[in-house]
């Protein structure tokens, strides 16, 4: 069994986002998922779009499942390219624009990020943060394993 991400470091990985969301002037809605793409804390910044909700969670699950960057999907995803049709897969849950990324610990996919408000340039801009904390975390090593 892979290790997760306690919600302590959750908590701290979404405040690293919406601080970020905050300086450049963007509510934004911003997702931690476990190693299998599932929520383990979502934080709805006030004045932020209703349909954030969901696409910040795809964006988090798309990252995990695939274990990719999100923003990396757009261009192979166009018609005629390799990936198209991809967005329509997996009940619908496959985003293929900014905002995703994978969070990782010794090389292995623990969870991931989605963030969703703005234009996807803000979206990547603050998800990148939240990988920046959490990046400083692993490095610390504040980052234990989740209680069971």
């Amino acid at each position: 069994m892979s290790e997760e991400i306690p919600l302590d470091t959750a908590k701290e990985v979404i405040e690293a986002a919406e601080d970020h969301a905050e300086e450049i002037g963007q509510p934004m809605v911003i997702t931690v998922a476990n190693s299998e793409g599932n929520l383990i804390g979502q934080h709805r910044m006030n004045d932020a779009w209703l349909a954030s909700v969901s696409i910040s969670r795809n964006k988090a699950y798309t990252a995990t499942a695939l274990d990719t960057p999100t923003h990396q999907l757009a261009e192979a995803s166009e018609p005629g390219n390799s990936l198209y049709g991809l967005q329509t897969t997996d009940d619908n849950k496959i985003v293929i624009f900014g905002g995703g990324y994978p969070l990782k610990k010794d090389g292995e996919i623990v969870g991931s990020i989605g963030v969703s408000g703005g234009e996807v340039s803000q979206d990547r801009e603050v998800a990148e943060a939240s990988v920046e904390k959490w990046d400083e975390l692993v490095a610390e090593g504040n980052v234990a394993p989740a209680d069971d």
